[in-house]
């Protein structure tokens, strides 16, 4: 077998044989006319463990042509209109699609027995010749069992298979065949099968029943035993696959060619076999994504310069005095960082993660000082206008003490307030301004635009952080503006160094000072009642509630409580003495504020609401949150939705109701209840839910990752990142020979970086 730390005595390649020697026979598919076969499969040489080896196929050995990897997979033999479209269904079009489409795990079965040796209850695969096979109806409604006599020169049984009559019309008196299967007792004893086949035609022998059997990913239309089938069709095809990797680079990584590594993900030997041919595939999908991000920074490294921030660092002393608390540890270390990236002539793209509390928007208005000081603009831009309402409101209390006074330009503004606002931005005259992302589409907004801090912007991917930094320009030098992320969702090591590869990441780990701790609480159907009197309590002593729930309106099938009807439930009857509130995201712009300034003012008691709290909230008085349904909710956003209490001088309290009807949904919530710490619960949740879109919203921007899984190829992570490093380096838009192939499989994962290569 071919591991990379033990060695094996050979690699055998695209017309690998099997460890018992079974039989594959070759077979050719339906090519076109004008597709020419190669007159042979080639055999890949030994493999040598020895460090700094790797797989290598001599030049004088005759690939198919590449060609064949995008024939589709109807000219494969066997294959005709019906089968391929129900394998469109599953996105395989192309031949390359099915021998990219990986098996999940295999199922270990050992070699054809003699049926004399078989023990009762034993499972065992045997070889055998069919008798008399026949149809057995019984008195159980929709069961019928099918009955074949089967036999070998050591004795005999009767083998069952049920509610599969088709096998009628295929199964023949004197057939061979190989049947998967446990031995019952009986006179003769029976064989339930699990998996057959029957020996002599096209297919390769023991494919479904012997050694280790790859369990495809499979839908209704296409079983996972039809895809072995389709696969074995198109093992011809495998020496056609790319080669992106160039050879030194195979050779850093210790991994095989592209055709050896799909061969022996499909036809493994051993288990071990099977993962070093994975681990070349997620290394390559790695390198491929880290080469991209890596140009994106090259880009904005080597492109348009940015103005040099250094100031006097008055302003930033007078913020610092206003302050009622001292800096952090972690603080001070974060605006460190930052201060010194704007103090360069190259554009900061830097990425400023840290939980609700942490002090973000700290950091962030010193930076914003910082800009002011060189004599260059700021914007804070966020998602929402309330989030803005809520910075306007933060940032000047902040920069007060430095006689900065930021503008506030939204959609809701009289047109001639808006004007006013802009003509300022335009003049001069006014150096800070909040809004949307709509005020960077407006070419001349800013007369020295020099930071741009963007908030809650962690669900964009690359291409829109790329686009938005063109618009981030001062649009009278055309120099490029800094750009200054924050979220306060925690992300995994892993994520951030793949999904934001192209920023630098700052972390602020843990919270300040005077913060008060959050009890939570997983309160199942029967204790509700226990619990509205605990929150009726909590009113009663003067404070304020959330109530969150997953859906604005529900419908006759809805499962899940909806914030609709739960504000009036709550309204009429535990709640009646109260002001009960409500807000979401279908309501208009208007009844929305009005719904949250309610609640900031004391007016409304409980606030029932959908996620739409989940940022830009911060009420102080405000000790209970509720989250309805909670397993329905990912574990980074439960943990912000309890951040949202516990902000002022009291305690919080977050209730969790949930009736979980899944394993994963219970972890979740045991997590939840048992760990403070985000960046924790965010490992768990990058485990639990896996990574999803990691690049950004799934209609924009490159696709998700095919093979490579952030919770367990870690290490090949930090592997691709190093050599995409160095590859940079070297050859910084990939325009060496060797690097042709690899160039072109980045361009197509991302469709802006012809011009960033190119720069």
């Amino acid at each position: 077998a071919a591991d990379l730390r033990h060695g094996a005595p050979s690699w055998v390649g695209v017309t690998m044989r099997t460890q018992r020697a079974r039989q594959r026979p070759r077979i050719m598919p339906n090519l076109s006319p004008n597709v020419q076969p190669s007159a042979s499969i080639p055999t890949i040489p030994p493999f040598s463990s020895a460090r700094g080896t790797a797989w290598t196929t001599p030049a004088a050995v005759k690939r198919p042509s590449t060609a064949w990897w995008d024939a589709p997979v109807t000219e494969l033999a066997g294959i005709g209109r019906v089968t391929g479209e129900r394998a469109a269904t599953m996105g395989i079009t192309r031949v390359g699609d099915l021998l990219e489409h990986l098996p999940v795990r295999y199922l270990t079965y050992d070699d054809a027995r003699p049926l004399g040796e078989l023990s009762i209850d034993e499972e065992a695969t045997v070889r055998v010749r069919i008798g008399r096979i026949a149809v057995r109806p019984t008195r159980r409604r929709g069961l019928r069992i099918v009955e074949a006599g089967v036999s070998d020169a050591t004795g005999a049984a009767v083998a069952v298979w049920f509610n599969q009559e088709y096998l009628l019309r295929v199964l023949e008196p004197g057939q061979e065949v190989l049947l998967r299967g446990r031995l019952e007792p009986g006179r003769p004893p029976k064989i339930v099968v699990k998996a057959h086949e029957v020996l002599g035609g096209q297919g390769s022998e023991g494919r479904h029943t012997q050694g280790l059997v790859p369990v495809y990913p499979a839908s209704e239309a296409l079983s996972a035993r039809r895809l072995r089938e389709l696969v074995d069709a198109a093992r011809p095809y495998l020496g056609a696959a790319v080669e992106n990797l160039p050879a030194w680079m195979r050779r850093r990584l210790n991994v095989p060619h592209q055709a050896d590594a799909l061969a022996a993900i499909h036809f493994p030997r051993t288990t071990r076999e099977g993962r070093v041919g994975r681990r070349r595939l997620v290394l390559e999908e790695l390198v491929v994504l880290q080469l991209g991000l890596g140009a994106v920074r090259r880009n904005e490294q080597l492109g348009r310069p940015a103005p040099a921030l250094r100031g006097d660092g008055g302003l930033r002393t007078a913020v610092l005095g206003g302050l009622p608390f001292t800096l952090t540890a972690e603080q001070q270390r974060v605006t460190a960082e930052i201060a010194r990236d704007l103090e360069r002539d190259r554009p900061m793209r830097r990425l400023l993660q840290g939980e609700v509390g942490s002090g973000k928007t700290v950091v962030a208005a010193l930076a914003i000082c910082q800009a002011v000081e060189a004599g260059r603009q700021a914007a804070l831009l966020v998602p929402t206008e309330t989030l803005a309402d809520q910075h306007v409101r933060t940032l000047d209390m902040l920069l007060a003490p430095a006689g900065i006074s930021p503008v506030l330009v939204t959609g809701r503004l009289t047109a001639g307030e808006r004007d006013h606002r802009r003509l300022a931005l335009r003049s001069g005259t006014a150096s800070v301004a909040i809004g949307t992302q709509a005020l960077l589409f407006e070419r001349e907004a800013f007369a020295r635009l020099g930071l741009v801090v963007v908030d809650e912007q962690h669900r964009f991917g690359v291409e829109q952080r790329q686009a938005l930094a063109d618009r981030a320009t001062d649009s009278g030098t055309d120099a490029a503006a800094h750009l200054l992320y924050m979220t306060a969702t925690p992300i995994p090591r892993t994520l951030a160094l793949t999904a934001y590869g192209d920023l630098r990441v700052s972390t602020i780990r843990g919270r300040p000072p005077g913060r008060q701790p959050i009890e939570t609480r997983w309160i199942r159907e029967l204790q509700r009642d226990d619990a509205y009197e605990l929150i009726r309590a909590q009113l009663r002593a003067g404070h304020q509630g959330y109530v969150i729930c997953p859906r604005v309106e529900g419908d006759d099938e809805a499962l899940a409580r909806s914030a609709v009807e739960e504000a009036e439930r709550l309204r009429r009857g535990p709640f009646a003495a109260f002001t009960v509130g409500l807000a979401h995201g279908a309501l208009k712009g208007d009844d929305k504020r009005a719904a949250m300034t309610a609640f900031a003012t004391g007016q409304t008691h409980l606030l029932v609401a959908t996620t739409v709290v989940e940022v830009g909230i911060d009420v102080p008085n405000a000790t209970i949150m509720v989250i309805e349904d909670a397993d329905r909710f990912g574990l980074a956003q439960l943990h912000q939705l309890r951040g949202r209490v516990g902000r002022g001088e009291h305690p919080g309290l977050c209730i969790l109701f949930a009736e979980p009807a899944t394993e994963d949904g219970q972890r979740r919530l045991e997590a939840i209840t048992h760990t403070q710490d985000g960046f924790r619960l965010a490992e768990l949740d990058l485990e639990l839910r896996g990574e999803g879109a990691v690049l950004g919203v799934r209609q924009s921007g490159p696709t998700d990752l095919r093979f490579a899984r952030l919770t367990r190829d870690r290490r090949e992570l930090a592997e691709a990142r190093q050599i995409a490093r160095r590859t940079l380096r070297d050859d910084p838009r990939l325009e060496r020979p060797e690097h042709s192939l690899l160039r072109r499989a980045v361009l197509e994962r991302f469709a802006d970086l012809p011009r960033l290569l190119d720069a």
